[in-house]
């Protein structure tokens, strides 16, 4: 006798159907999966025997042949023990055997026959739904992230021996189902940071408004204790929250990635990842001999914020180039080659020299070469793909003690949310969302310049021997100084304000 469950897997942060068939057949007593199974799903054997076993259900003694289609892809993890368990069922007469084809089940078994989360439902349900599915069954925990998925009826276990009760007594699809409008957004993160909080360094903050307001790139460079760490942690205080669309991107990625517990159900707030500066490269674009996301898609539509960039290894730093352009990062492995997004802000920071004291006579003793060295470490064509530089200097003892408040996260959210309208409206008929993102053809259409504007460019061009990635770049940089002035044009003033954001590079790096 033959059953069939459906059943998903996952490839990079996209689901696929994977389909469950099982056949039972006289012989001698043998359990064999084939289509690809990794260790991890041969290993399920034993667990939906001893789940079976333990749930008042008797294991058949026949000859079982599990096949996962298509049979071409290869199968991983623990999320095909409850679909095998369920078809052996049927086929044993448990479970009725004409039900189960129509509904999806992914989940892991204990021995005891309890159900387990698993990592990737959201895409896999989502997988489901646009295959014609409407109902799923999942373990409890996964409950809340699978009804993300408007159009399709979820069904939380706790158990085996509780779906084998729900089917028997005919309750179970009309007394445990839950839908999209019962899933809750996970709350807002508590304690958020202001820039309240920050005193003094009034063109760092002018820098991080203007990156906010386009999603530009930004480096910060400056002494020890000067807040350039503590203004990075604050930007997502003034970025816009996510729309529901980028909340799902960002929650199937968080999902594939297992981090679902960590964040959640729907992630609401943007993501701010800050990997140690011993991050390897692998860690940082995904992959792994079971490939996932790594730091760069986790901080998908939010903040990937690097301190002490001269201290990662000079190899982790080059492999950003393609993402940056990108947005996105093909990852290639003996398993297949995987396609994460990784569209994100890049905020950095860094010291001027090793001690962080530049300049000042009395605490730096740094050799040229040890100078030399330590900025060299980060490599042009990554200081290229940086929208904004800007210097945060030593703050003073009177900036530090002023009794009056800094401005607030929520008067500067408020200008980059308007400048954000703008370009949404602007952008309306485009991919392109902000001005960051334009390519040549948009900047062309969209960044026009009168004749003092082209001239001051063309000045700073040649002195600053601009390449023709810097050149667009401060094209949009000055694009969105205009928005956040409310100017449709581009003006002279805002033109010289994006040139002074590519100055550092020149400083530092000569």
């Amino acid at each position: 006798m033959i059953s069939k469950v459906l059943s998903g897997a996952v490839s990079a942060v996209s689901g696929y159907v994977v389909v469950v068939e099982v056949d039972l057949s006289p012989g001698l007593p043998a359990f064999e999966i084939v289509g690809l199974p990794d260790s991890g799903v041969k290993e399920s054997k034993e667990r939906v025997r001893a789940a079976i076993a333990n749930s008042r259900c008797e294991f058949p003694i026949k000859r079982i042949t599990v096949n996962l289609a298509p049979a071409d892809t290869k199968k991983e993890g623990s999320a095909f023990d409850l679909p095998i368990a369920a078809a052996i069922l049927a086929c044993s007469g448990a479970l009725p055997n004409g039900r189960l084809n129509k509904v999806f089940m992914a989940g892991e078994l204990s021995l005891d026959g309890a159900a387990r989360s698993v990592a990737g439902i959201l895409p896999m349900v989502h997988s489901a739904y646009l295959s014609g599915v409407t109902e799923c069954i999942v373990p409890n925990a996964n409950v809340a992230e699978a009804s993300l998925v408007e159009g399709i009826r979820v069904y939380g276990i706790e158990n085996l021996e509780e779906m084998i009760d729900g089917f028997k007594n005919g309750s179970f699809f009309t007394e445990r189902v839950m839908n999209h409008s019962d899933s809750k957004p996970a709350a807002s993160a508590p304690g958020i940071l202001d820039f309240s909080d920050v005193h003094g360094q009034d063109n760092v903050k002018r820098a991080l408004t203007v990156a906010a307001a386009g999603a530009h790139n930004v480096l910060m460079i400056g002494p020890p204790g000067s807040g350039k760490t503590m203004m990075a942690k604050r930007l997502p205080s003034i970025l816009p929250p996510l729309t529901f669309e980028e909340s799902i991107e960002v929650t199937k990625v968080y999902s594939v990635a297992g981090l679902i517990d960590e964040r959640g159900a729907l992630i609401t707030n943007r993501p701010f990842r800050a990997p140690h500066h011993t991050t390897s490269y692998a860690a940082l674009t995904g992959g792994g001999r079971t490939p996932k996301p790594g730091e760069i898609s986790l901080a998908h539509n939010g903040v990937l914020f690097l301190d002490e960039l001269p201290e990662f290894h000079k190899n982790v730093l080059e492999v950003l180039r393609q993402p940056l352009e990108d947005r996105k990062i093909t990852v290639s492995r003996a398993a297949g080659s995987f396609t994460y997004p990784a569209n994100f802000m890049l905020v950095t920071s860094m010291n001027p020299c090793p001690c962080g004291h530049l300049g000042n006579r009395d605490k730096c003793f740094c050799s040229a070469g040890d100078i030399q060295r330590y900025q060299g470490k980060v490599s042009g064509p990554v200081l290229d793909r940086i929208d904004i530089q800007a210097e945060a200097p030593a703050v003073n003892y009177n900036e530090l003690t002023h009794e009056s408040s800094a401005e607030s996260s929520a008067v500067i959210r408020e200008r980059v949310l308007y400048a954000r309208d703008i370009q949404l409206k602007r952008y309306a008929k485009e991919k392109t969302k902000y001005n960051s993102e334009l390519n040549t053809r948009q900047i062309k259409k969209y960044c026009r310049l009168g004749n003092d504007e082209n001239a001051l460019i063309e000045q700073a061009f040649d002195s600053l021997a601009l390449s023709a990635r810097a050149y667009h770049k401060i094209l949009k940089l000055a694009r969105t100084i205009a928005d956040l002035d409310g100017h449709d044009d581009i003006t002279v003033m805002h033109l010289a304000e994006a040139i002074s954001y590519r100055s550092l590079d020149r400083k530092y790096w000569g």
